[in-house]
């Protein structure tokens, strides 16, 4: 794994136990590329190289980030977490990806319910689709396309984590939360990660 130069703007980051077996390939999934299970393979020993996670700048504001080599030609980055801080509510657009905490602990709150990916601006989300987890250190977890989530570090302690996606993230949908109520509120793409 090298680290690349980092952008100027972060692009963090869900479905399945990370114990499971993956057994079936995403939509336009090409037989070279890397699968889900391969991603949470390679977040799993990246956050195992006390190296490359010392490698990582830390901030006592804000999330700190180094681009890393991902297999297959997956998006990957090792990011730091402060306390306070975290993602908003996201997706990755096409990508499905994987996620494990290298030291410290997250919260993910997810959505289980599949959003239209396009066409609309507000949706009312049904009763029961919210999903929270707590990733503790050496825990982790694969995602599939279009996984809504926001990711946080609620505790006193600074915490470091690491993140694959494929294909790499073609655009990030950004949403404001108000109860049931989700806005879509931005896309960016990789050049405002750059």
């Amino acid at each position: 794994m090298i680290p690349a130069t980092p952008p100027q703007a972060a692009a963090p980051l869900s479905a399945p136990s990370p114990e499971a077996p993956v057994t079936s390939t995403p939509e336009g999934h090409s037989p070279e590329a890397p699968d889900p299970q391969q991603l949470l393979d390679f977040v799993r020993r990246a956050a195992t190289d006390a190296e490359l996670v010392a490698a990582l700048p830390l901030d006592p504001e804000e999330r700190t980030w180094l681009r890393l080599e991902g297999p297959g030609g997956s998006e990957a980055w090792l990011i730091g977490w402060p306390p306070g801080t975290g993602t908003g509510w996201h997706d990755h657009a096409e990508s499905f990806g994987a996620f494990i905490a290298a030291s410290g602990e997250l919260t993910e709150n997810s959505l289980a319910v599949r959003l239209p990916t396009d066409g609309w601006k507000t949706l009312e989300l049904a009763e029961g689709v919210d999903r929270h987890r707590t990733i503790a250190a050496g825990k982790g977890r694969f995602f599939g396309q279009q996984h809504v989530h926001e990711v946080l570090n609620e505790t006193a302690e600074h915490a470091v984590s690491v993140h694959a996606y494929y294909p790499p993230l073609p655009h990030l949908r950004r949403y404001s939360r108000s109860g049931p109520v989700l806005r879509l509120e931005q896309v960016e793409r990789p050049e405002d990660w750059q």
